[in-house]
């Protein structure tokens, strides 16, 4: 049985042109055609469809391409590995965020994960209770988003506390919100001692990694059934 592309392309409630460049990008195997040039879409190719679309909300599109063409050269656990990875990654952008949540109701911010923090501290012991690089540190101070003091006599930057819970937000933020000027107005507000909107965007971050695991779930059941379509599991 053959499917029109417009019959398909209502169904998962895109374009044709999109059919197109799924097809152009290699992620779908190439149909045949008809005596007058019509594409020849089988059950397979629906099944190619309907994974993709599931997948890229919740892995992007870049990574989907990926997982797509190891399911057409049958190697399905590669595949698997790469959605694993995936799933792993939004595990820990989770337990980040909770920790930044939980780190944003103590006032005085004492230990992070039992590790005590100091009035002044330098920036590799800042990095380490962050558990960010120093590079990343830098990169933020360059962007504007934190200031650290120097040390009038060596030059050295000095982060205290409040610096401290800034980092931890633009850590839990930053594959959150795409572009870091949008972190600012959160960040400089924790100077202030303001931290309900900082509280505010983490919860709705949550909100965010939770309706990104759904989807993911849903892309890897679609995903699942394209396997099963074609014979590779």
């Amino acid at each position: 049985m053959y499917y029109k592309p417009i019959d398909i392309a209502k169904s998962l409630n895109i374009t044709t042109s999109a059919l197109r460049h799924y097809e152009a990008w290699g992620i779908v195997p190439i149909p045949e055609r008809a005596l007058n040039g019509y594409r020849l879409y089988t059950e397979k190719h629906v099944a190619y469809f309907r994974c993709i679309r599931a997948m890229y909300p919740g892995f992007d599109m870049g990574i989907t391409k990926k997982i797509m063409k190891h399911i057409q050269r049958g190697e399905v656990d590669e595949a698997f590995w790469i959605v694993n990875k995936e799933q792993a990654d939004l595990q820990q952008e989770k337990v980040l965020t909770d920790q930044t949540l939980t780190l944003l109701q103590n006032p005085n911010l004492i230990d992070i994960n039992e590790k005590q923090t100091k009035k002044e501290m330098t920036i590799g012991g800042v990095a380490k209770l962050a558990d960010v690089p120093p590079s990343a540190i830098r990169h933020w101070e360059k962007e504007g988003l934190i200031t650290p003091t120097r040390n009038p006599e060596n030059g050295y930057r000095t982060f205290n506390r409040v610096h401290l819970r800034q980092i931890l937000v633009i850590r839990a933020l930053r594959n959150l919100i795409h572009y870091l000027e949008n972190i600012k107005p959160v960040v400089k507000a924790i100077e202030h001692q303001s931290i309900q909107q900082a509280k505010k965007v983490t919860e709705d971050a949550l909100v965010g990694i939770n309706i990104r695991n759904r989807s993911q779930f849903h892309g890897v059941h679609e995903l699942y059934q394209l396997c099963k379509v074609i014979g590779l599991i």
